[in-house]
């Protein structure tokens, strides 16, 4: 295992303030380089990814979104996040998800599970929005260490977090973020 995937690993084994410094020494590895097209996101490589032209849509619309991005490596030996979004003075990880299917968010978010703590969602399509509600709040239910669903759609951004899902109003509450 490299140096850097030694610390990718680190994520797995923390939690609290030394997960959140952990975030941050590794946005600060000096393996990290501006892309030439995009200032606010950074990468250590991995061009040549199947999921790259994903990653890089993905990653521009947390750019629009006053994010700084960095797209983490996909070391085979260990799973870890997608990206480190910094924002506010806040680094946080994140297992991305693009939905192209009508079906097909229940089962990306449990393929998320021991990956990473957060997910975005980055919503390809009219998704309905009953299932999608559904979708993320079984994801909570099944995922005790599930912190956050971040969902981009469209020129929109929005936060679910666990204790969202429990609100007695929360069906309500998700059709007014997701459908405004």
């Amino acid at each position: 295992m490299n140096d850097f995937t030694e610390e990718l690993a680190k994520l797995h084994r923390l939690s609290g303030a030394e997960f959140s410094r952990q975030v941050e020494r590794i946005a600060q590895r000096k393996e990290f380089h501006p892309l030439e097209t995009d200032k606010d996101i950074y990468s250590v490589g991995g061009e040549n990814s199947d999921d790259y032209q994903n990653l890089l849509t993905a990653a521009r619309k947390a750019v629009e979104f006053g994010y700084r991005v960095y797209m983490l490596p996909n070391p085979r030996e260990i799973r870890t996040p997608d990206f480190i979004l910094y924002k506010k003075g806040v680094y946080r990880t994140y297992d991305l998800k693009t939905v192209f299917g009508k079906s097909s968010v229940g089962s990306s978010l449990i393929d998320s599970i021991e990956q990473c703590n957060r997910v975005l969602l980055n919503i390809q399509l009219d998704y309905n929005t009953r299932s999608l509600a559904f979708d993320i709040k079984r994801y909570f239910e099944i995922n005790d260490k599930a912190v956050e669903v971040l969902i981009f759609k469209g020129k929109r951004h929005f936060s679910i977090r666990r204790f969202t899902v429990t609100r007695s109003d929360y069906m309500s509450l998700f059709k007014k973020f997701y459908e405004r």
